[in-house]
């Protein structure tokens, strides 16, 4: 009777101390992506990072459209983190464009990476500069994505917005569009290198061409605000490309509502610096994550609390 007793006991308390433990499990997700972009692999090895990591944590990467669409999410407290480029973070924060009148509360937990935009097409589609675009069937992006916004302000500073016929096509289904002849170009805002075009330009008979874009940086600035800058994608980013493009980029960011609490944005930003080859692995753009982007200005709305503390006591200062 004892020992039956006894087991009995420890069974309950096994019991009691288990549901303790799923009580304290916290799910968090992360606004990611396109599955063919950069934002997802990377978004999947920080929720893998963050969940080895902090105790009582389960993160997840979540598929979405794009920046614009993490921004509501987190905005709207369906998502506790997200990727998203520096300009359509500023809208959100805001209130303009997409979100006239809406302004999220979100803040800057980490300036990333650059993002650059690509404008793609391949040979023998007749179009060798942005005037070729006029008239032709192109790509802006998918609708919610961050691409869309700025690949809209690219052709607004080339005067052909309203001058192409329009598709809101993610990037795989870019690449596939154009691989079956669909559409004869299409843009897309991401890291180097973007696995959609990589098997763009890998595929049998294609010859990849990427498109000069980067005057359209000065007239975007000057209507948008010091949001751009000029850059290039270097020469063998994809196969057959054989000299650096000229193009436009603007900074990559990790937000999160102004709502998370200070310590758990300190958390977040502790592990994403301090197990940075980690997300090297995943994803080789994580190599210029670094305490020394902080500061020069990528990030045009305010940081989380929680990120100034981190980054102060790595001897950063920032408001």
């Amino acid at each position: 009777m004892r020992r039956a007793f006894l087991i009995h006991l420890l069974t309950a308390l096994g019991l009691l101390l288990s549901s303790h433990a799923g009580a304290q499990q916290r799910m968090l997700a992360i606004a990611a992506g396109n599955t063919g972009g950069v934002y997802y692999p990377l978004a999947g090895g920080l929720a893998a990072l963050l969940t080895k990591n902090v105790p009582g944590w389960q993160v997840t990467a979540e598929v979405t459209g794009g920046s614009v669409d993490n921004l509501r999410l987190v905005g709207a407290g369906r998502a506790d983190l997200a990727f998203t480029m520096a300009d359509a973070a500023w809208d959100a924060y805001s209130g303009r464009d997409k979100f006239k009148g809406k302004p999220q509360a979100v803040r800057t937990l980490m300036v990333l990476y650059p993002n650059r935009m690509h404008v793609v097409t391949v040979e023998g589609a007749g179009i060798a500069s942005m005037a070729d675009l006029k008239g032709r069937r192109v790509s802006v992006g998918a609708p919610g994505s961050a691409t869309e916004l700025m690949g809209t302000r690219v052709l607004e500073a080339y005067g052909i917005a309203e001058a192409v016929k329009r598709e809101r096509l993610g990037i795989n289904e870019s690449v596939n569009a154009m691989k079956d002849r669909k559409i004869d170009a299409f843009l897309w805002a991401g890291g180097l290198p973007t696995a959609g075009i990589m098997d763009l330009a890998a595929t049998p008979g294609v010859k990849l061409r990427l498109i000069d874009h980067a005057a359209a940086v000065d007239a975007m600035n000057k209507k948008y605000g010091p949001l751009y800058v000029k850059s290039r994608v270097p020469a063998k980013t994809y196969t057959a490309q054989d000299k650096d493009v000229p193009i436009a980029i603007v900074w990559n960011l990790l937000v999160a509502n102004a709502s998370m609490s200070d310590d758990d944005a300190y958390r977040v930003v502790k592990n994403l610096v301090e197990n940075k080859p980690a997300l090297i692995a995943v994803h080789k753009e994580a190599e210029q994550f670094g305490v020394e982007n902080q500061s020069g200005g990528g990030s045009p709305i305010p940081f989380h609390p929680g990120a100034i503390r981190y980054f102060a006591e790595r001897g950063i200062k920032l408001k």
